[in-house]
């Protein structure tokens, strides 16, 4: 399949890296939280109010089926997605995935004024950033094929130092 997938905390860039990356490479984008909206017909905090997120993760789980089948794309996963081991396997399975990190301040200075994320639309989003971090960051790491620190630096330095560590690996293979 040679997937590219990117995976991190909301905010770490997968979605603008992830576009960019793609372009880059000729290849197409997809996000699986657009692709859940797309089929649904309606936003996410929507199906979290209705469904509630055990209802969101069992559309995320079936986006990632579908788009683990394609072939030379370049995905951006919801936060949570890993949280499923089977979205594990799917993306493991398929392709290459990287790991966006991000430090927690980072990450809310750049999602504190997004109404769009239901997790973060409690009293104290940054603690919830936190909470977050300190759960998924062990299975991200345990998943990723490559970790990149993302924080100063823009978004097309990390994509043209992810193209750099990708055709380091293809001239190795």
């Amino acid at each position: 399949m040679n997937n590219i997938y990117f995976i991190g905390l909301m905010g770490a860039g997968k979605t603008t890296i992830g576009r960019l990356l793609a372009k880059q490479l000729g290849r197409e984008f997809y996000d699986s939280d657009v692709e859940i909206e797309r089929k649904t017909g309606v936003k996410i905090p929507l199906i979290f109010e209705l469904e509630g997120e055990e209802g969101f993760r069992k559309r995320e789980t079936a986006s990632i089926e579908e788009l683990s089948q394609l072939d030379h794309a370049v995905v951006a996963t919801g936060g949570g997605a890993v949280l499923n081991p089977e979205n594990r396997r799917f993306l493991k399975n398929s392709g290459k995935i990287i790991y966006l990190r991000a430090k927690v301040h980072d990450l809310y200075q750049r999602t504190r004024n997004d109404k769009s994320r239901p997790l973060l639309q409690g009293a104290n989003p940054r603690q919830k950033l936190e909470q977050l971090y300190i759960a998924r960051d062990p299975i991200y790491t345990e998943l990723a094929d490559y970790i990149v620190d993302t924080g100063a630096q823009s978004a097309l330095e990390i994509t043209g130092y992810i193209e750099q560590l990708l055709l380091r690996e293809s001239a190795q293979a």
